[in-house]
């Protein structure tokens, strides 16, 4: 395959996730339109605070999506359909497991995050009828997870937004009946998610049925290898890893707003406006590190060392101009952006005058996200982990220094260390990748 082709099949396997994961903004969109026009603050405020619970959680094992995808494309690469086959039932059953005990641990997860949050009762209340809501589509969520994760392996990325445009848009849909006719307000907009999880996950599972031809028989009759406690302890390990991977990226941005805080709510609000431009940002670069995850694994199912640094340096030339175009995009189009976000002329004048930092941020930030890809690919999770916590502990030492030096500027300038840390970090690591072929 010549360069330019390649670059172009990159961009054929980026572009469907890309959508994908710009979908998932509409869905809030929708959410806060629907609760919005029918109810008052106070459901609005309990549908942002519940939502932070789950996101928490189900980032919390997101590893379930990256783990499977790093088996799954070197199983591929490998040309071995039997073991394509334990890898994804195995990662199924977990998803599930977990999914189940999240069930049966609601009360404990429910009751300590609500007691953290400041509050009234009011709205405590309409978390709780969010949460023990929506908390039963827990099981389906994160078997999606495993199951895009194999969708990504297969490298069938299609299929992978097909999945997600129907979680949304049956989403969405039910969030509109259940709320805008039945008026059934929080609750409604919480069973609406969890009828979408489900429906969502018996669909992914029929894609991934479908394209492996595999059936339930063959995952009864073979369920000795499934469950071969050897591979499960190394599926689980990875696991971790990746969990704790996970979570230092959450504690990085909680300490960035923890530390916003400090120096008052119009810094805090502009910061927070600075912070949805670089989330928009990695829905385009996630897009490609979601490819060298699927590349790299297949590559080293292959032990083909040269088709492995040839498809990162190839996805991280794409990944990198994009930087450049989404970074200079923001820096000339400030002036229009921020006030459609806020009306707030305190906030849009720091938010302009700190956008500069963000779009740094975002030009430098490709190479954690393609880094992150190749780590996972081969899933080389132990190094993926330490980089992260590196970072982590560089970021804060850092910004404890550089916000009393300098405020808010010293508190960004931190943040694209932090990020630059990570590239680097997992950069020392990568000669390691490389003598895995070896």
């Amino acid at each position: 395959m010549g360069k330019y082709s390649n670059y172009k099949e990159i961009l054929k396997l980026s572009f469907p996730i890309i959508l994908a994961n710009a979908s998932a903004p509409l869905l809030g969109l929708a959410d806060t339109a629907a609760i919005g026009n029918t109810a008052g603050a106070a459901e609005l405020g309990a549908i942002a605070l519940a939502s932070l619970i789950f996101s928490f959680v189900y980032w919390g094992f997101s590893f379930l999506r990256m783990a499977t995808t790093g088996f799954v494309a070197q199983a591929v690469g490998a040309n071995d359909k039997k073991l394509i086959h334990e890898v994804v039932y195995r990662s199924l059953a977990i998803g599930f497991a977990i999914g189940l005990l999240l069930i049966l641990g609601q009360q404990l997860i429910g009751e300590t995050a609500i007691r953290f949050m400041s509050a009234g009762d009011e709205v405590k209340g309409l978390i709780r009828s969010y949460f023990y809501t929506r908390i039963w589509g827990a099981p389906a969520t994160l078997t999606t997870y495993a199951l895009l994760g194999a969708l990504v392996g297969m490298g069938l990325t299609k299929r992978l937004l097909y999945v997600q445009l129907l979680l949304n848009g049956l989403n969405i849909a039910l969030n509109i009946l259940f709320v805008v006719v039945f008026n059934w307000s929080v609750k409604g907009i919480a069973l609406g998610t969890a009828l979408a999880e489900w429906a969502a996950f018996i669909y992914a599972l029929w894609l991934i049925f479908k394209s492996l031809e595999i059936n339930w028989g063959e995952f009864i009759a073979r369920r000795k290898e499934i469950f071969n406690k050897i591979e499960i302890v190394k599926s689980f390990k990875v696991n971790a890893d990746i969990m704790i991977r996970t979570l230092a990226l959450l504690s990085g941005f909680a300490w960035f707003a923890d530390q916003g805080a400090k120096f008052g709510d119009d810094i805090l609000a502009a910061n927070h406006l600075l912070l949805q431009f670089v989330s928009l940002s990695a829905f385009f670069l996630d897009g490609y590190a979601h490819v060298v995850e699927m590349t790299a694994g297949q590559a080293f199912g292959k032990r083909n060392k040269t088709l492995f640094l040839q498809q990162v340096k190839d996805a991280t030339m794409l990944a990198g101009l994009t930087a450049v175009v989404l970074a200079f995009l923001l820096f000339i189009g400030v002036k229009w952006t921020v006030p459609l976000l806020t009306q707030v002329k305190a906030v849009q004048e720091i938010a302009i005058n700190f956008m500069p930092f963000a779009s740094i941020y975002i030009l430098l930030s490709f190479v954690a996200f393609l880094m992150d890809g190749a780590f996972i690919g081969l899933t080389r999770s132990k190094e993926m982990r330490n980089g992260t916590i590196i970072a982590l502990i560089a970021f804060i030492l850092s910004g404890t220094f550089l916000t009393v030096q300098y405020g808010n500027t010293g508190l960004w300038i931190a943040f694209i260390l932090y990020v630059v840390v990570r590239g680097l970090a997992l950069g020392l690591y990568f000669p390691r990748l490389i003598k895995s072929f070896e």
